[in-house]
């Protein structure tokens, strides 16, 4: 079970060295989302991403990450938006343990 401490206000993680899948999959449930192999290749990517930028993407380098790495076909906003409906940026990185995306409200 999850501390609340361990959160911030938002939901976001406070210290990343605290997620694992089990911790993914508990913040997801509070989302309202059932991770799927789908979801899991997105997390995986935004994680990449952090490691290879240091700071986790808005949306227009999400969906450009995401075109490069995955191909076109899921590089697209309506692809994410299926998944991590209203903000994928934002879910998606709640969901990878990462910090909030800079202009994510």
């Amino acid at each position: 079970m999850l501390v609340e401490t361990a959160f911030d206000k938002l939901g976001f993680l406070r210290n990343l060295d605290d997620w694992t899948p089990n911790v993914a999959e508990q913040i997801a449930r509070s989302e309202g989302i059932s991770l799927s192999d789908q979801h899991w290749e997105l997390i995986t990517l935004i994680r990449s991403y952090y490691h290879e930028y240091d700071s986790s993407p808005a949306m227009r380098p999400l969906v450009k990450y995401t075109a490069k790495k995955l191909g076109p076909e899921k590089g697209k906003s309506v692809y994410l938006l299926s998944l991590f409906p209203e903000s994928p940026a934002k879910i998606c990185s709640k969901i990878a343990g990462l910090p909030k995306p800079d202009n994510c409200l």
